[in-house]
């Protein structure tokens, strides 16, 4: 045994939700052993004492975008369209180094935050996936492609930029360090590309066997634009181009009809809602109890830094929470093992990881948080599951790991020089994009 965490809480988040506690994790070669309420005989190499600690799966966020910490706090207080023009004219001036030292800020962050995975659906993947594989967590990567309706006649996939570098990244990083990266493809939305786009990615993603990440129906006027132009509404009409015959992750669906949720549950497409992102732009959130009830999976995402200010998973779940009751009328309609089971179980599934991680169990990888609930705003604790959901935060983390690797404890990243990421923020990265020239 490599590795013991003993006299813990385990939230194991199984089937039967069962809650375990003064147990024992044993963890070999990266794989979860033993989970037990006595102490093993073996003698483990390590001892990581959890006394006063909850263990729980390592929390996977379904949607963000990492290279954008370089732009956080930058335009948080403008209108939608002015922060969006803000937001462009600065990520003109980026590059692949710039966007790595974002990245790696990001990893960090969601490693403070017991964050174990990642979707990301931005520009550089390969900078991107150069700092995944340092870091030691894991990430589905997509390139979030774009090409305008009037261009359409235009769009060769054999020919076309943003696909062949998708095209590279694939025969590169797919697979890396036994599917700890994970490429998929990518489009940024219905109304930013056209359907020959559309139908080349879904090819590709099928042949290669790679998932798509893309942002469906989050505003009304996407929505009302997308009905108005081709008579479906973005869901049905990306639909009819076979775009969800690939494992889809779409972030927002906010504004999809019943017809279109349901469409998409037998499509087996993973909505991912962002609830504190939308609220900081004003917007309404991922309808969660409907697209449940349509029969999709859900999961959450934070995101990137820019939209909502930090990657903390635990603010994300608790506002998931609220915002379903509020939606409901219903203080019960979304309870805590359901916020939970969204930023674990449904993750990994969104993340076609759902065999190797979301949950504590033997055979799956070590990807392991330590929160520490000794904290006075987690005292008492009458209920661990709704100590996590409501009370807890990203800080309260101690530890987190990824197959059995230790990534971040107590505020070391043995994984990351900290210093050296922000001395080449602060001397590249962020004169770059904010310095005239």
């Amino acid at each position: 045994m490599d590795t013991l965490i003993s006299n813990v809480t385990v939230v194991t988040m199984n089937p039967r939700m069962d809650v375990l506690f003064g147990a024992f994790i044993g963890i070999t070669d990266g794989k979860i052993t033993s989970i037990t309420t006595s102490a093993p005989a073996e003698q483990p190499g390590t001892i990581v004492d959890g006394t006063g600690m909850v263990a729980i799966p390592g929390l996977i966020n379904c949607h963000t975008h990492l290279a954008t910490s370089v732009l956080r706090s930058y335009c948080d207080d403008l209108a939608s369209r002015e922060a969006l023009e803000a937001q462009l004219q600065k990520e003109d001036k980026m590059d692949s180094r710039s966007a790595k030292a974002a990245a790696l800020l990001s990893i960090a962050e969601c490693l403070r935050f017991g964050i174990t995975s990642v979707s990301d659906l931005y520009y550089y993947p390969n900078a991107t996936a150069e700092a995944v594989a340092e870091s030691g967590i894991k990430a589905n990567l997509a390139l979030s492609a774009y090409r305008f309706i009037d261009a359409c006649e235009d769009f060769d996939f054999e020919t076309d930029e943003q696909c062949q570098e998708l095209v590279k990244v694939v025969e590169k990083w797919h697979g890396y360090d036994q599917g700890r990266i994970k490429i998929d493809a990518g489009i940024h939305a219905e109304y930013t590309s056209n359907f020959k786009l559309w139908e080349g990615l879904a090819g590709y993603a099928c042949e290669k066997g790679l998932g798509i990440q893309l942002h469906l129906a989050q505003t009304r006027e996407e929505a009302d634009s997308c009905l108005d132009r081709t008579g479906m509404g973005p869901g049905e009409l990306l639909n009819c181009h076979g775009l969800f015959n690939a494992p889809t992750t779409a972030a927002g669906c906010t504004y999809l009809e019943e017809f279109e949720r349901k469409l998409l549950g037998k499509k087996k497409v993973s909505a991912v809602a962002t609830p504190l992102a939308c609220a900081k732009a004003g917007q309404s959130a991922t309808p969660i109890t409907d697209c449940v009830k349509a029969g999709m999976n859900v999961a959450l995402g934070t995101g990137g830094a820019i939209e909502c200010g930090n990657l903390d998973m635990f603010e994300v779940m608790r506002y998931a929470a609220m915002d379903a009751r509020k939606a409901d009328r219903k203080a019960d309609a979304l309870p805590s093992s359901a916020a939970l089971m969204m930023a674990t179980v449904t993750g990994a599934q969104a993340q076609g990881r759902a065999a190797q991680c979301g949950m504590l169990q033997e055979g799956m990888d070590a990807d392991i948080v330590l929160v520490d609930f000794t904290a006075p705003h987690l005292m008492p604790c009458h209920n661990v599951l709704n100590g996590l959901v409501w009370s807890a935060k990203g800080g309260d983390v101690a530890m987190t790991m990824v197959r059995g690797k230790i990534l971040y404890q107590n505020g070391r990243f043995p994984t990351i020089d900290l210093q050296s990421v922000v001395e080449e923020l602060t001397n590249y990265a962020i004169p770059r994009l904010f310095e005239d020239k």
